[in-house]
């Protein structure tokens, strides 16, 4: 006896239903693991923070921060790289497992092109800071006084391949000065020394300096964004100042394994960018210099592609390897 086609289809359709209902049950009892390749505490661990408290609606099992700092973001990307495609392992993190590091290590455990993306939360603009003693007042000033002193004024990094580094080193490469580079251990040191007088300038990102600038501490001459910072809205862009391709930013994007569908990937962003979307996030977002972005899937792979591709120009040029 032969099963009418109908009712094979019918059978195919009911077996997908139930495949799909028990996954998104499944789904609906786990928890979203969201891995921060960078200790507590920065930028880049307080924004995913404060959207996980939005996410947690939609996981009744939780959502669920986990740092795990080393190797400029590589430890912990390497975990989510190798974590099941089902869109509960995410990583949150700035440009360098993402865009950056494999132009800069000769071998990675993981291959970036293979993420596949789901959103940028935010971008914070760098901007250029100087400590106080420094005889310049302006932008104008103080790439004068670059040329005038080459190799004599020192500008401190977040250590090597980190985003200040390539600021710098773009900087540089537009403007034809030399600074000598200082590299520390993270934002924090190279601030203290920069605030002590030790090192003469720091491409920071705004948030961990707008409160020294605005103390006198520091002193902020330009912000490489195409708009001005809401957090220091008295400061003006790097294009403002005739440098127009004095570009960088910090992006916050969330990835998931390779591997991940499509779909998975799409529900994710949708999440995201409602959660992106409330008021008191907004304004939270603000205080760190965030400018939120929830973009879809699509313009987050341009957006990714667009940075890897100028920040391996810059490392080609400024001949940096690790």
């Amino acid at each position: 006896m032969h099963s009418h086609p109908i009712s094979r289809r019918q059978a195919v359709i009911g077996i997908a239903a139930t495949i799909a209902a028990s996954s998104s049950q499944a789904q609906a009892s786990q928890t979203l693991k969201i891995i921060v390749p960078f200790s507590a505490g920065g930028t880049a661990d307080v924004l995913p923070r404060l959207v996980a408290e939005r996410l947690r609606s939609a996981y009744p099992g939780g959502v669920v921060i986990e740092n795990k700092p080393g190797a400029g973001g590589n430890i912990g990307a390497d975990s989510v790289f190798r974590s099941a495609p089902d869109g509960l392992t995410v990583l949150a993190s700035p440009p360098g497992p993402i865009a950056i590091n494999h132009h800069l290590y000769s071998k990675l455990s993981f291959d970036p092109t293979r993420w596949v993306p789901v959103t940028i939360l935010a971008t914070v603009p760098n901007a250029l800071v100087i400590q106080p003693k420094l005889p310049v007042k302006t932008l104008g000033e103080f790439i004068a006084y670059a040329k005038a002193h080459p190799q004599k004024v020192t500008v401190a990094t977040q250590g090597d391949g980190s985003t200040s580094h390539l600021t710098a080193a773009l900087f540089m490469q537009l403007t034809g000065t030399e600074l000598t580079v200082v590299p520390y251990k993270g934002t924090a040191p190279a601030l203290v020394d920069l605030i002590g007088g030790n090192v003469d300038v720091f491409f920071d990102n705004i948030s961990s300096s707008a409160a020294y600038h605005q103390a006198g501490r520091l002193r902020i001459l330009a912000i490489a964004d195409d708009q001005r910072s809401g957090v220091l809205p008295q400061v003006p862009t790097f294009a403002e100042q005739q440098w127009p391709g004095m570009q960088a930013v910090t992006f916050f994007s969330v990835v998931a394994p390779p591997g991940t569908p499509a779909a998975v990937a799409q529900k994710l962003q949708q999440q995201i960018s409602q959660a992106l979307d409330a008021q008191d996030i907004r304004e939270q977002f603000k205080k760190q210099g965030a400018v939120p972005c929830g973009w879809d899937t699509a313009r987050t792979s341009q957006f990714i592609r667009q940075e890897s591709e100028k920040w391996e120009k810059v490392l080609r040029t400024a001949n940096v390897k690790l």
